[in-house]
């Protein structure tokens, strides 16, 4: 049973863990990245953004965050399912929460970077309905993939 739950920070090393398994696999990992996850908090949430994590037992075995960038203008950011859990659904278990959020904050767009390497989260988010725009304005050097989804 996967219950999706809000971080606490006690979750903290585990959100870490799940992020840098999957950055590090693809060799993404950059200083951005480990910014936000050495402060889940003051990155995300203190600046008005929210995590989820899904739960197994005691276990954390995923992740997704909004973080925002705007008034109704939020980056999905930081989803990760860890290696033994990926394929059950989890993901989107995860993007529902999300995207239920930001209904709920009445968000009117949500966008993400991504890596070209990454092609099953990527042909996940174009199920939601993102949309490819140009690569602008982004704080990662390796992120080769920018999708947005309008919520209007």
């Amino acid at each position: 049973m996967i219950n999706i739950i809000l971080y606490e920070d006690r979750y903290a090393d585990a959100f870490k863990r799940l992020n840098l398994e999957w950055l590090d696999k693809y060799h993404l990992t950059e200083s951005h990245d480990l910014m936000v996850l050495d402060d889940p908090r003051g990155t995300i949430i203190d600046r008005g953004g929210i995590i989820w994590l899904a739960q197994t037992g005691d276990e954390i075995v995923g992740s997704a965050a909004l973080m925002k960038e705007a008034d109704g203008e939020y980056e999905f950011a930081k989803m990760a399912v860890t290696r033994a859990w990926q394929g059950k659904g989890i993901s989107r278990l995860l993007i529902d929460q999300c995207m239920q959020t930001a209904r709920d904050w009445k968000a009117t767009k949500l966008s993400l970077f991504s890596n070209s390497q990454l092609q099953t989260a990527i042909k996940l988010y174009e199920k939601y309905g993102f949309r490819h725009v140009p690569v602008e304005h982004s704080p990662f050097a390796t992120a080769d993939v920018k999708m947005e989804l309008l919520l209007t």
